[in-house]
């Protein structure tokens, strides 16, 4: 799992899906795929903090990368997430360069930033140590999740912030921001658009939700390389169809 952030930063690219149901067998399901890494979707689904345990757990036995879009950006969710051993995270509603680097703060052991606890899963349970679990902690990743009309106008600021390795893009929520009928809307492409040359020009990786598999290659080549689409819900109820499908042809 260590190789993420470095295969992040390198603008490889990176295949992942959201989850939605609280349950660590659906995380140990998904950590059977090829996917590049999975996401815990805490903002939108009733995770708690039970729930993000025992899925990292999960995914951690495996061996594949979990992220966790956590409820806010606040210092608390943060430090809850990555204390039980998560990858890195989205963090959502990043509006400007002062939210982006107090977020960057508290992800580490900076002062005034991530509170210390040796006893976590991330500190090995006291077997790490302060020297080796700070040391490790430096490799935690960072996502910064554009999507409100204030963030797009900041998105040079945001982008040059140190620590900030990827931006994510909001695509739904800009449609909302913009007041648009569609992701597909020109105001929200031009958008979309702009992250991406921003990102570009400041070297940081930028990710996306796709609603289409097919515009992938689309945005690879404007330069987003970590592509994050579907959830476990998406995959139950489109294999329901299929089979419905194909029991009534």
């Amino acid at each position: 799992m260590n190789d993420f952030r470095a295969r992040l930063r390198a603008g490889e690219l990176l295949s992942g899906t959201w989850v939605k149901t609280p349950s660590a067998i659906i995380v140990e399901v998904l950590a059977l795929t090829a996917l590049d890494c999975i996401v815990l979707d805490a903002e939108h689904a009733p995770f708690d903090r039970g729930d993000i345990d025992q899925c990292i757990l999960a995914a951690r036995a495996a061996g594949k990368p979990v992220l966790v879009r956590p409820q806010t950006a606040g210092d608390e969710h943060i430090l809850s997430v990555l204390d039980c051993g998560a990858t890195g995270v989205i963090l959502p509603h990043i509006l400007g360069a002062a939210e982006a680097e107090a977020a960057v703060a508290a992800c580490h052991y900076v002062r005034g930033g991530r509170g210390f606890a040796g006893s976590s899963r991330a500190a090995g349970y006291t077997t790490l140590g302060m020297t080796k679990h700070r040391e490790a902690a430096k490799g935690v990743t960072i996502i910064a999740q554009i999507e409100d009309v204030e963030a797009v106008d900041a998105i040079t600021e945001i982008a040059a912030v140190p620590g900030i390795d990827a931006l994510f893009i909001g695509r739904a929520d800009l449609t909302i921001a913009y007041g648009a009928a569609s992701p597909d809307d020109a105001v929200v492409v031009d958008a979309v658009a702009r992250i991406c040359a921003a990102g570009k020009a400041a070297g940081r990786t930028v990710g996306m939700f796709l609603g289409r598999a097919d515009d992938v290659a689309l945005w690879r080549e404007k330069g987003a390389s970590l592509f994050i689409l579907g959830s476990d819900h998406d995959f139950i109820l489109s294999g329901a169809a299929r089979l419905d499908a194909a029991i009534r042809a």
